[in-house]
C-alpha cells in the first residue's frame, strides 16, 4: 500500500520575530526569507543553519520576489515601498516609493513589477527606469495576493472585500469581478497547466475556479480551520500545500482536490503558531514553511512511500 511519508529535516531559527515570506533564490538549493523583524536573509539548503544577512529594512517585509532574468531581489517594506537589489554586487539598485501602506505581494514578468498594496491599489512598475505604468485602484480594501497567467494574458488579484478581479495583462483593464469568499482573500494561483485558479480565504475555505468556463466555481473545500494564508503547487503540479493560521499544512491532489496529508505539531513536530507562507523547493522536492513562531520549517515529502 503507497501513502505519503513527512519527514522534518531541519528547523531555522535565524529570525528575531514572525516569518512572513519566503522566496526561491538564484539556485535551487537557495532562498530569501523576511518578516517582521525586516531583515531579509539568504539561505542555503545544503547548510541551512548558515544564513546570512542580505539586507534589514526599518519595517515589517510581508513580501519577496526573485527575478532570475536580471538576478535580483524585490523586497517590499512595508509604508515605505520597494527595494530592488542586485544579488550580483549584493547592493541596492533602487527603490519606489508606494506610500503610507503594507506591500502584501510582488509578482514580476518581462521586467514589470506587480504590487498588491493595503490601500486597495495595484500599482505596475518598470524595473529599469522605476517609473509607474499603472496604478489600478481595485478596491477600497487591501489587495492581498497576485497571481499571473502567461498564457491567457492575464492576472487575478485577491482582495479583502472578499472578490477576486481578473485584469488583462497586456493594457491592465478589468476583465471580471468574482465574488469569491466570504471574507478576505489571502491567496490565489494558477495551476501549473493554467486550467484552474485556486484561492484560499480567511473563511479557510479553499474555491477551484475553472479558467476555460470564465471562471466557473468548480469547487469549494472547507479546507482548514481557520484562514488559509498561502498555497503552493509542486514543481510536477501533481500537489499543492495549503498553510493555514491553524497551525497546519495539508497536502492536496491537485487533479482530484483531495486532500492526502496533514503536516501539524502533534504528528510531525510541526509549528507552534499560524503558518505563514510555504515554498516548494526544486532541491530534492523539499517544502519549505514559515511561521509566526519565529521559524522555518524544512520537510521532505516522499509521495513513493511504500508500505507492506
Amino acid at each position: 500500500m503507497s501513502k505519503i511519508q513527512v519527514t522534518k529535516v531541519d528547523t531555522i531559527a535565524g529570525h528575531q520575530d514572525c516569518v512572513y515570506t519566503l522566496e526561491r533564490g538564484p539556485e535551487d538549493h537557495t532562498f530569501f526569507s523576511s518578516g517582521g523583524d525586516g531583515v531579509i536573509a539568504q539561505w542555503d539548503l545544503t547548510k541551512p543553519q548558515e544564513g546570512r544577512m542580505l539586507a534589514k529594512v526599518p519595517s515589517s517585509v510581508y513580501a519577496l520576489c526573485y527575478y532570475k532574468e536580471r538576478n535580483a531581489l524585490i523586497v517590499g517594506q512595508n509604508f515605505d515601498g520597494i527595494h530592488i537589489i542586485d544579488l550580483d554586487k549584493r547592493k541596492e539598485k533602487g527603490s519606489i516609493k508606494l506610500g503610507n501602506t503594507q506591500i502584501f505581494d510582488i509578482k514580476v514578468l518581462n521586467d514589470r513589477i506587480f504590487c498588491a498594496l493595503g490601500n486597495g491599489e495595484v500599482h505596475i512598475l518598470d524595473i529599469t527606469s522605476l517609473e509607474t505604468l499603472k496604478v489600478i485602484e481595485g478596491s477600497t480594501e487591501s489587495a492581498r495576493c497576485i497571481a499571473i497567467s502567461e498564457v491567457n494574458k492575464e492576472f487575478a488579484v485577491g482582495f479583502s472585500d472578499n472578490h477576486i478581479r481578473i485584469y488583462n495583462l497586456q493594457n491592465f483593464s478589468e476583465k471580471k469581478v468574482i465574488p469569491a469568499h466570504k471574507i478576505s482573500v489571502f491567496t490565489v494561483q494558477y495551476s501549473p497547466d493554467q486550467r484552474y485558479l485556486i484561492s484560499g480565504s480567511r473563511d479557510a475555505h479553499l474555491k477551484i475556479w475553472d479558467v476555460g468556463s470564465d471562471y466557473q466555481l468548480k469547487e469549494s473545500i472547507v479546507a482548514h480551520m481557520y484562514t488559509i494564508n498561502h498555497l503552493v503547487f509542486s514543481a510536477d503540479g501533481k500537489h499543492f500545500v495549503t498553510c493555514s493560521m491553524d497551525k497546519s499544512i495539508k497536502v492536496w491532489d491537485a487533479e482530484t482536490f483531495h486532500l492526502l496529508k496533514v503536516i501539524d505539531k502533534a504528528r510531525h513536530a510541526g509549528h507552534g503558531t499560524s503558518v505563514n507562507k510555504v515554498l516548494w523547493t526544486n532541491f530534492n522536492n523539499l517544502l519549505l514553511s514559515a511561521s509566526d513562531d519565529r521559524s522555518i520549517s524544512i520537510w521532505d515529502i516522499n509521495f513513493n512511500f511504500s508500505e507492506e
